[in-house]
């Protein structure tokens, strides 16, 4: 069983066949699919889902907290399920490909002070931009 499907049912969630099969399609470590994508993968597994179903489950999954909206090319939102494993974003500027990656050091202790500007810090997002390997070598 997948790790959100796990977290989802210690928490009580009422895993639908429609449910389940987005929890399913969000499995894995650096996963970041649209909406979209997560549509096109349930449906291949189950026929009849619609697109409202798969929006509706990724809106509570997120409301849940076990799923973050990432955007990373200000398009299309990105679902990641490592909700619970703080990490940041490294895309490829060319092909679009997302992975996870978790830096040495706290981007909330890094912040010099006087960057701060009376900030109480809460969260950053920090998304680290490139070529991935396949399309630096183009």
């Amino acid at each position: 069983m997948s790790d959100l499907l796990e977290r989802l049912r210690g928490r009580g969630w009422r895993l639908t066949a429609q449910r389940r099969v987005v929890a399913e399609v969000l499995d894995g470590d650096h996963v970041h699919l649209t909406a979209d994508e997560v549509h096109a993968r349930a449906a291949a597994r189950l026929p009849e889902i619609s697109r409202a179903t798969v929006y509706n489950t990724l809106g509570e999954l997120v409301s849940l907290g076990e799923v973050i909206e990432v955007s990373t090319d200000r398009r299309a939102m990105r679902y990641d399920p490592n909700a619970h494993r703080p990490h940041q974003h490294l895309v490829c500027g060319k092909c679009g490909l997302v992975r996870d990656v978790r830096p040495v050091g706290d981007p909330l202790t890094d912040l010099p002070e006087g960057e701060r500007f009376g900030f109480t810090l809460s969260g950053a997002e920090i998304t680290y931009h490139g070529l991935c390997p396949s399309c630096a070598s183009d």
